[in-house]
C-alpha cells in the first residue's frame, strides 16, 4: 500500500530536479527579419517561461567570452563578426527540461537539415555565407547554460 505514495514522491523529486534555465539568443538575422515575436511565441507556446529578456548589441568582450571554446577554429572570426552585425535578443528561458526541449524546438544547426516545424526548419535557410545564419542559439548543457547566462545576464540569480 505504500507504493502509490512512493511513486508520487519520486515523481515530485524528478520534477523538481528537472526545472532548468537556458540561454536563448535570437541572432542578428532573426532580429533583422523581424522574427523575434515568432520565436518568443514558439517558446511560450511550448510552456516555457521567459525569465530574462533584453535587446542588445553585444560587445566584442561578451562574444569572445561566449565563444571562447571556438577560438582558433576557422569559423570563429566570421561567427563573431556575424554576431556583431546587428542587435540580438538575449533571453533566460525557464522550464522542465528546457535545455533539451529548446534545442529540439530550434532544430539542428544546419537549417537545410532542420525538420519542418522547428524554428530553423521553418525560418532559416543556408545562404552560402561563411557562417550559417540560423536564427537562434540555445545552451547545450546545464553547465553551458550557467556559464552563458552569467555572461549575458550577470545579475541573474544564482543557478
Amino acid at each position: 500500500m505504500n507504493r502509490p505514495h512512493s511513486t508520487i514522491t519520486l515523481a515530485r523529486v524528478v520534477s523538481e530536479k528537472t526545472i532548468e534555465h537556458t540561454l536563448v539568443l535570437i541572432k542578428p538575422d532573426g532580429v533583422k527579419r523581424q522574427l523575434v515575436g515568432e520565436v518568443i511565441s514558439r517558446i511560450e507556446k511550448k510552456g516555457y517561461v521567459i525569465s530574462g529578456l533584453k535587446l542588445m548589441e553585444p560587445s566584442l568582450a561578451i562574444l569572445e567570452k561566449h565563444y571562447e571554446e571556438h577560438k582558433g577554429k576557422h569559423f570563429y572570426q566570421p561567427l563573431v563578426d556575424f554576431m556583431m552585425s546587428g542587435p540580438i535578443v538575449a533571453m533566460v528561458v525557464t522550464g522542465y527540461r528546457v535545455i533539451e526541449g529548446f534545442r529540439n524546438l530550434a532544430g539542428v544547426t544546419d537549417p537545410t537539415n532542420a525538420a519542418p516545424g522547428t524554428i530553423r526548419g521553418d525560418l532559416a535557410a543556408d545562404t552560402g555565407k561563411a557562417v550559417v545564419e540560423n536564427i537562434v542559439h540555445g545552451s547545450d548543457s546545464s553547465q553551458s547554460a550557467a556559464r552563458e547566462i552569467s555572461i549575458f545576464f550577470p545579475d541573474f540569480p544564482n543557478l
